[in-house]
């Protein structure tokens, strides 16, 4: 072939459509993220297969991603878990979406076990020991919240959380979790915080929206302000509450004296969680 006739050749070959070198146009990438995010999920999941199967690269290893999202969208549980753990046998170079992908796996198989399927409890184990600290720390938080024994491997984790992490709220997850699996953990984790026999000084009470890790609503009353209130209530109130087997002078004195302790927690119907516990 001519030196000139090769030339036009590979030019044209530059010049073809994207589709054909096996690239996915813009339109094809932004139809197939609008279908996801307006909750089209079954075609949202057909476009993100199309993207998968003409593409490639980092374009072609995303399209994996949002197919197992898709799928979780779907409540295909056990799907999506098997497609976040191809995303993630791909070696993602997006480290954001790699550690996106973790946590929903360790989220799904949480909600599997919870179902009866503790098949996947061992996957929540091992991300104990990710190199990653926010898969460490979700993964600590979701299997403390089976309680005990399932949760009990997460206390090493949780502890380091206390002992390394200033975010006030990560670290009252981290106490909760601890008094829900192992409350003599919490005592040896942070002594600078809890000192066991002292009495408990607070009472603190979280209110979380459906799947936020940050509480909507924060509030941390005086143990010694909680228990005036009560020794003043009136007569009747308090004979009404001794009845109930409640001795408004004796309640918060036994209270005190037990340490950190979750009191309760309630998880209403819409995905909100109530936590309160003192220390």
């Amino acid at each position: 072939m001519r030196p000139l006739a090769l030339a036009l050749v590979v030019a044209a070959g530059l010049m073809a459509p994207a589709a054909a070198r096996g690239e996915v146009d813009a339109e094809q990438l932004r139809a197939a993220k609008t279908l996801f995010f307006d909750r089209k999920y079954a075609e949202a999941r057909a476009a993100w297969q199309a993207v998968r199967d003409e593409g490639r690269g980092s374009e072609a290893q995303a399209a994996l991603y949002w197919i197992a999202r898709c799928s979780d969208g779907l409540g295909e549980l056990e799907r999506a878990l098997r497609e976040y753990g191809a995303y993630l046998d791909a070696r993602p170079s997006d480290r954001t979406l790699g550690e996106e992908a973790k946590t929903s796996r360790i989220a799904l198989a949480v909600k599997l076990y919870r179902a009866g399927k503790t098949q996947h409890l061992p996957l929540v184990q091992e991300a104990l020991a990710d190199p990653s600290r926010t898969v460490r720390y979700y993964a600590a938080l979701q299997l403390a919240s089976l309680g005990p024994p399932a949760g009990r491997p997460a206390v090493g984790v949780l502890q380091e959380i206390l002992a390394q992490e200033k975010d006030e709220d990560l670290v009252d997850r981290a106490k909760l979790a601890l008094l829900r699996v192992d409350r003599s953990a919490l005592v040896e984790a942070a002594p600078a915080r809890t000192v066991q026999g002292r009495e408990a000084a607070w009472i603190r009470v979280r209110i979380f929206d459906k799947g936020a890790s940050r509480p909507r609503l924060s509030l941390n009353v005086p143990v010694a302000l909680a228990e005036l209130v009560f020794k003043s209530l009136p007569d009747d109130a308090r004979a009404e509450l001794r009845k109930k087997g409640y001795d408004a002078d004796s309640f918060w004195g036994r209270l005190k004296k037990t340490g950190p302790t979750e009191i309760l927690t309630i998880e209403g119907d819409d995905g909100q969680r109530i936590q309160v516990w003192i220390e």
